[in-house]
């Protein structure tokens, strides 16, 4: 069975396709109700395809678009209300493999994405281990280690560091960290986000001063 990630701030929209797609045995559908809560499901799992609304809370699905192509090939299929050519035009320029305009039929979208994936033949990637200095993640062990020695991390700070390695070199706001290691939790502040990247720079000792401070903006691992 096809792992699927639906990212759609539309109540209605999720339940009539996840109860279309429930009743068929080759798509398992998961569901994000905003691109914050896309975001931090895309990263911490694998999916075969994501489909992505444009127009909704928080990242919004252009923007989403840019950082799964950043990192992964997966199929991506947009499913939005926009309707404007430039619009669908940007959409492939950015990677999509489709773009689908609402309204649209459920069944003709059901049998898009599993022509799409049977085309494909998506499987989930084995996630690679990434170096860069004296620091090195291996994704499967969950593990970060430096200069050879594991050092112990919780869960958010890891995710930070990860993206950070996954994006050498470019300014990362703070919301956008946000979005990676919390997803919706609406009641966390920016502040949390300065005081765990400055635990970050304490563990990884000299590695820790790659970690550049960008005022106003957020951060960039150099």
């Amino acid at each position: 069975m096809y792992s699927v990630l639906l990212v759609e701030d539309d109540a209605q929209i999720r339940e009539v396709i996840g109860d279309y797609f429930g009743r068929r045995d080759k798509i398992a559908l998961e569901f994000a109700e905003d691109g914050n809560i896309g975001l931090s499901k895309i990263l911490n799992n694998s999916y075969d395809l994501i489909v992505l609304d444009i127009m909704m809370p928080g990242l919004d699905g252009f923007e989403l678009c840019k950082i799964i192509r950043k990192k992964s090939n997966v199929p991506v299929v947009f499913l939005t209300g926009k309707v404007r050519e430039e619009d669908v035009l940007y959409g492939y320029e950015l990677g999509a493999d489709d773009y689908i305009v609402k309204p649209f039929s459920i069944a003709i979208l059901y049998s898009k994405l599993l022509a799409l994936l049977e085309r494909t033949g998506s499987e989930p990637v084995k996630p690679k281990i990434l170096e860069s200095g004296e620091i090195t993640i291996d994704p499967e062990k969950f593990e970060v280690k430096l200069s050879g020695e594991v050092i112990d991390l919780p869960p958010k700070e890891y995710q930070i560091l990860k993206y950070m390695l996954e994006h050498p070199g470019v300014a990362i706001t703070r919301k956008l960290l946000l979005a990676v290691a919390w997803g919706d939790d609406m009641y966390i502040t920016e502040r949390v986000i300065d005081n765990r990247v400055k635990n970050l720079r304490k563990k990884l000792r000299k590695e820790g001063t790659r970690i550049k401070t960008l005022i106003g903006v957020g951060y960039r691992f150099d």
